[in-house]
């Protein structure tokens, strides 16, 4: 079995006005970007691309964080706003100023699911792809861990996840709930050699992952809904 390979891509940094897909080919190595290989672009990209941005003189953050909410849960301890945004459960709705050129605030992109399609395709066309992904990243941290890690925003191009249930363990036995979240664990992995700060890698390119691809990936396979969520008991008396 060939083994998982990500190449991190340093890349100039991307301005408003820039094309989203010139870019990834002005800076991606074409052998790299072949048949079943998988393309990680940080959403700042996508938001940029949009000029989804707001300048943070003209808004008040937690103004902005509870419109853009899909869901405002309040603020937790640590100054921290939680949200559920766009299936995560995250602080800020994703609002960031990190790595934004001029202090704007940058929002995710307006659709972050379309914009993946939208990029896979352009570049599929371009290069006569058949079978390629697209996997929008994001970083977030998790319930009783320090730090972030990558995950999925979107996703283009592959099955998210793989369900395991009635395959058999090692010792003969079905698996009953088993599913294997792929789209996240890749995105982890791409964020971890893409880095956070000033390594000005916002791309990554994923090989040999363990994954299936397809024309038509369905979000549903991956998100829940809070009220199936079975974390839904911590956040549920936030909810309004």
């Amino acid at each position: 079995m060939n083994s998982l390979t990500i190449s991190p891509i340093q890349t100039a940094v991307f301005h408003h006005g820039d094309d989203v897909v010139e870019f990834v080919l002005k800076h991606v190595d074409r052998s790299l970007l072949g048949e079943r290989s998988i393309l990680a672009i940080t959403s700042k990209i996508l938001s940029v691309a949009e000029g989804n941005l707001i300048p943070a003189g003209s808004i008040d953050k937690k103004t902005l964080i509870e419109k853009e909410a899909d869901y405002y849960l309040g603020e937790i301890g640590h100054n921290v706003q939680l949200t559920i945004k766009n299936g995560l459960l995250i602080p800020s709705a994703g609002i960031d100023e990190s790595n934004s050129e001029h202090g704007d605030y940058i929002l995710y992109p307006k659709d972050a699911y379309k914009s993946a399609e939208d990029l896979r395709r352009q570049i599929c066309a371009r290069l006569g792809l058949r079978e390629f992904g697209v996997i929008v990243t994001d970083s977030k941290s998790n319930f009783l861990r320090l730090g972030v890690v990558g995950v999925a925003l979107a996703f283009a191009g592959i099955h998210p996840v793989r369900n395991m249930v009635g395959e058999k363990d090692i010792f003969g036995r079905a698996l009953k709930t088993t599913k294997i979240n792929h789209v996240d664990s890749l995105a982890a992995s791409a964020v971890l050699m893409m880095g956070e700060a000033a390594e000005r890698c916002p791309l990554a390119i994923l090989k040999n992952a363990p994954v299936s691809f397809t024309e038509s990936p369905r979000r549903a396979d991956l998100e829940v809904s809070p009220q199936e969520d079975m974390y839904l008991p911590v956040y549920k008396h936030l909810l309004k």
